[in-house]
């Protein structure tokens, strides 16, 4: 999709500039899943992006409004009449309307819930026991569940009826309602009918506990070889489950969200936002750099001296801060990446820390080597050279340091790494370089 992507906005803008009818959207689009129409939607203006979604078929609106992002499925909500409101909501389950919940005012969640029977309902209030970031409040209820003591035959009757998607297995749970064990399905087909199906039980296959985060539970289920895990409340009942694709939905949009983030912008801003809410949102980030920025230019000013009379240092400058800034960021991703996925503990942290150090100061002196016979041939001074030779060394070597130690202590801190790290390492690498840098300068130089 990703690479058609281009050609299918061409196709739709050329579509709805010429004014064609519904009928030729609904063949343009017709080869495409609710997940794509979803992104494509995202791509276009927002005023053509809502006569797209009103001529796209009916089966299709609601599918593509659930797979959209917050902002961009609002502004279509936003647009559309009361009429076609109550038309949405008609057919909404609990899986669907938490989705929209959130875009919905609480009049038309009330609405929805009404219209929903006993059971959705019961559903929907069950997601909201747990928080967003909990995997109980992503589950789905499209399961088979059976009684321990079901055999084989009982099984295959239930999936001849149906089988759900990314199911390939069974969930068993007692009298209680707990659960007891996971049967894989492919097993079944070679076992006498009468077998007890707790006997064909997967080993150390275990209920994913609803409170637990939803990307670690995803990451579980990757590992666990199955499509799909029971989800268990603090009684061991089976509430639900997580399947693969929620799974995947889960990691793309933590790790999404960890990229915009990272500049201090909301993971479902829509890209076609209004002017001022964009430029407000992203106000407050500059801010904080600018302030960032103004203590790195606090230091340079205490060299001011220094620089009126070697000018040769303003001039490489750039570099040292470049060289820093660098260096930073790709242990600070490597780290942010390692804290995310659980790899990062306290019995592993001083040999991470050293592998980083050394990384450093390898590429410190490699670098410093290149730089210093560039600026020698450059300025023909030997010893400005081996002053931002030496900066760059004292630099890289901050930067790694800095890289592992910032993301360490501002998740004991409980602030997400991506969104400030990158702020404060800036800052730091800034700092370093200029006052080794200037310092040097102004010992050596002047």
């Amino acid at each position: 999709m990703t690479d058609e992507l281009p050609d299918r906005i061409q196709e739709l803008l050329e579509a709805e500039s010429s004014q064609a009818p519904a009928k030729d959207i609904q063949s343009l689009t017709a080869d495409q899943s609710s997940e794509e129409l979803a992104l494509l939607l995202e791509s276009l203006p927002v005023d053509l992006r809502v006569d797209v979604w009103r001529k796209l078929k009916t089966d299709k609106q609601l599918d593509t409004l659930v797979y959209m992002r917050a902002d961009p499925r609002e502004r279509i909500l936003d647009d559309l009449s009361e009429e076609e409101t109550d038309q949405l909501l008609t057919d909404l389950d609990a899986e669907e309307l938490l989705e929209l919940a959130e875009s919905l005012p609480p009049r038309l969640v009330e609405l929805a819930l009404a219209r929903m029977d006993s059971q959705q309902r019961e559903w929907f209030h069950g997601a909201h026991q747990y928080a967003e970031d909990e995997v109980g409040h992503w589950v789905n209820h499209d399961l088979i569940l059976l009684p321990q003591n079901a055999r084989v035959r009982d099984a295959l009757r239930v999936l001849r009826r149906n089988q759900p998607e990314y199911c390939d297995a069974i969930f068993l749970g007692n009298r209680a309602g707990q659960f007891s064990g996971v049967v894989k399905i492919a097993r079944l087909w070679t076992q006498p009918d009468h077998l007890p199906l707790l006997e064909l039980a997967e080993e150390n296959v275990n209920g994913i506990l609803a409170t637990e985060d939803a990307v670690d539970a995803s990451m579980k289920l990757q590992k666990s070889g199955l499509s799909a895990l029971p989800v268990v409340n603090e009684q061991r009942e089976v509430v639900g489950r997580i399947d693969m694709a929620t799974a995947c939905e889960l990691v793309n949009e933590f790790y999404e969200g960890q990229i915009m983030s990272s500049a201090g912008m909301d993971e479902d801003e829509d890209l076609f936002a209004p002017v001022r809410k964009s430029a407000r949102g992203r106000a407050v980030w500059l801010g904080i750099n600018l302030l960032t920025a103004f203590a790195a230019s606090w230091f340079i000013g205490l060299f001011e001296a220094t620089l009126q009379q070697v000018v040769a240092l303003a001039v490489l400058m750039p570099i040292v801060a470049s060289m820093g800034g660098i260096a930073g960021s790709q242990t600070l991703t490597l780290m942010i990446r390692g804290l995310a996925l659980g790899q990062i503990t306290d019995a592993n942290f001083r040999a991470l820390l050293k592998k980083e150090v050394n990384v450093g100061a390898l590429n410190g002196l490699i670098w410093a080597v290149v730089i210093g016979l560039v600026t020698s041939l450059w300025f023909g001074d030997l010893m400005i050279a081996m002053v931002i030779a030496l900066a760059i060394v004292i630099n890289i070597l901050a930067a790694a340091f800095s890289g592992v130690i910032i993301p360490i202590i501002l998740d004991r801190l409980k602030i997400d790494p991506a969104l400030s790290g990158s702020v404060i390492l800036t800052t730091v690498t800034d700092i370093v370089g200029f006052v080794a840098f200037l310092g040097m300068g102004t010992w050596f130089l002047v």
